[in-house]
């Protein structure tokens, strides 16, 4: 979940890392630190955020055309300088950064302690420096194949960049289970390492992604490629889609908050080309491709994490609604650790906007070995799971910045409506002029969300105001705006840090009902089309009980704006619809608050935004 950034090439490397750190800080931001090698090894690290180890470097010697960068998200030893990265072998010739987690390093820094090794840190990443130095010196072998007989006694996940004062024309990087991307320059001898493409796009368009298992090596300015089994690889050139201005703010105070109003276009954006809006008739080819296999499916399992779960749940319903196939919504952290039952009659679906989810990937490969066949719903064109799947699409939401999921949500939700009219489509289970119905409105989807932005943003602030100091908040909704209440409860505990839950309506009378008083706060997605009786009934139980109704309610509601004590109004659509604008205000309900309750918005204490560990 950390960040890692390496220059190789006839520039100083400092600015490169310091900006390319503050791209990647939203993959964790515990500490940050540097390695520059310019003749001598040069290391500053700090506690806290880049901007601290900015101030830490001011003044000092950061000259290097060589360097490694790293942002943390702590998983062993605390968020502490001494913890930070890159870390050192025991002679402090070799320097290592380090995304991931060592399993046997326990085992590893016993024998190597016993040896005489002396260790600073509490991480597992000292220990593989430590390993490399002392394969290298015992077995008399270069820097390169030193790493490659140390990555075959370890057992975890790592992307790994190494540094080494006795080696100052050497550069090299491995990967097995954490992402890390070259980047290629035009100059001849110019090389940019990262965890994702965000700090490289504004150097280079033109990249390579390390596959498991492989580790490239820069040495005199060339390139190569092999196993950690000695096998050489070609690699695989491709270029990149986002633009440098995808990665800024664009005027907002936040990112999440320019995520939240980019919506309309990454929800158009994943719809574009997928069906025709003049004709209403459906394209989607990796769908097609698999048109047997869909008409035969007896079942179909998603698996994701977080976020991407609850997209899931309104997945299941959708596909179950107009596919009429058995879906099972799993959390891939459970599913991988069980023994499910996987035939090679199912399709697995994986949900991840990073691509690079390790619970997500972990059950797919799973699966795969099962014999199902696996699709992917993606963000991040070139990461693990579009290269693992069977099939997939990409919601081409464009990058996510803010940790707290957004427009990745609606982006997943759309691409989920389309596979279930798509599934619909193949096999025969709706009606011609039914898809015809959906696939109009599913067109007008964006210009709404576009309108609610508009209505609706004024409002969320006010709310804020009231209820930014409530210690706790329950969400409620009935069929597809059950898993939106899930997802509204999540953003406020991310964000806000305020305690909240999302419960099914009905399911309030067994349990959360004898949480509420007149200081709770219940938010109520009650959209006419929705159960919409049965709903406003739930309403009047917290009415009875003087807990305070935040209610979503379809345009034109008198009903429930009379006796809630505030509305917000959202456009009137398809019941299956509803999750992609009744999210909306919730959002930024959740934004506000944050922001009036001082909170970092973007970067959540505890969270990161891409979990490449278990």
């Amino acid at each position: 979940m950390c960040g890692i950034v390496a220059y190789y090439g006839p520039d100083q490397a400092y600015d490169f890392l310091i900006k390319g750190l503050q791209r990647l800080e939203y993959r964790g931001y515990d500490s940050a630190g540097i390695a520059l090698l310019d003749g001598e090894l040069k290391v500053y690290k700090n506690k806290g955020k880049v901007a601290d180890l900015q101030e830490a470097a001011n003044g000092k010697n950061i000259s290097g055309t060589r360097g490694i960068g790293h942002t943390r998200w702590a998983t062993h030893g605390e968020p502490n300088t001494v913890n930070a990265h890159p870390h050192l072998s025991q002679s402090g010739d070799i320097a290592l950064i380090h995304n991931g987690i060592i399993e046997n390093y326990a085992t590893l820094k016993k024998v190597l302690v016993e040896r005489g090794h002396i260790f600073k840190s509490d991480t597992d990443t000292e220990v593989l420096s430590h390993l490399i130095e002392e394969i290298k010196d015992n077995e008399q072998v270069d820097l390169l194949e030193a790493v490659r007989l140390a990555l075959n006694e370890v057992i975890g996940a790592y992307a790994i960049v190494i540094l080494s004062k006795n080696d100052p024309n050497t550069l090299i990087a491995a990967r097995n289970g954490s992402p890390l991307v070259v980047g290629i320059s035009d100059r001849k001898g110019e090389f940019y390492l990262a965890s994702d493409a965000t700090p490289i796009v504004e150097y280079t368009k033109t990249v390579t992604y390390l596959n498991d298992n492989e580790i490239v090596a820069i040495h005199n300015g060339e390139m190569t490629i092999k196993t950690i089994d000695n096998v050489k690889k070609s690699p695989f050139i491709q270029e990149l889609e986002i633009s440098l201005e995808a990665l800024e703010k664009g005027g907002y105070e936040h990112f999440m908050l320019k995520e939240i109003f980019e919506q309309p276009k990454s929800i158009y954006d994943s719809m574009r080309g997928r069906f025709d809006p003049q004709s209403l008739t459906f394209a989607m080819r990796s769908l097609e491709e698999y048109a047997s296999k869909i008409k035969n499916l007896d079942r179909i399992i998603i698996v994701a994490c977080g976020t991407s779960w609850h997209a899931g749940l309104v997945g299941e319903y959708l596909i179950e609604e107009f596919g009429r196939i058995p879906v099972e919504v799993e959390y891939a952290s459970e599913f991988r650790y069980r023994n499910p039952i996987i035939t090679e009659d199912d399709l697995v679906i994986a949900i991840s906007q990073s691509g690079e989810t390790a619970d997500t990937l972990a059950a797919l490969e799973m699966a795969k070995e099962k014999g199902a066949t696996i699709y992917g719903i993606c963000n991040v064109v070139g990461s693990s799971i579009p290269r693992m799947t069977h099939a997939g699409a990409y919601t081409h939401a464009g990058p996510e910045i803010g940790v707290a999921s957004t427009k990745a949500f609606t982006a997943q939700v759309t691409v989920l409506t389309l596979l279930a009219l798509g599934i619909a489509d193949i096999r025969g289970s709706v009606s011609r002029k039914r898809l015809r119905e959906m696939f109009a409105e599913l067109n007008t989807i964006p210009k709404k969300v576009e309108e609610l932005l508009q209505s609706c943003n004024q409002k969320c602030q006010e709310i804020a105001e009231i209820y930014k100091d409530v210690p706790n908040c329950l969400y409620l909704g009935r069929g597809y705006n059950f898993p939106v209440a899930l997802e509204g409860a999540l953003k406020l505990k991310e964000i806000s840090y305020i305690h909240a839950e999302g419960y099914p309506a009905a399911e309030m009378k067994h349990g959360p009902i004898a949480l509420i008083d007149e200081n709770m706060p219940v938010v109520v997605i009650a959209t006419k089309r929705n159960y919409y009786e049965k709903v406003v009934s739930n309403i009047q139980e917290v009415k009875a009980r003087k807990g305070k109704i935040i209610a979503i309610v379809t345009e034109g509601d008198d009903k429930v704006a009379e006796i809630a004590d505030h509305f917000i109004e959202i456009p009137d659509t398809e019941d299956c619809l509803t999750p992609i604008l009744a999210t909306i205000p919730l959002q930024l309900l959740s934004y506000y608050i944050a922001v009036l309750r001082g909170c970092n918005v973007d970067q959540p204490r505890n969270l990161a935004k891409s979990v490449t560990v278990e």
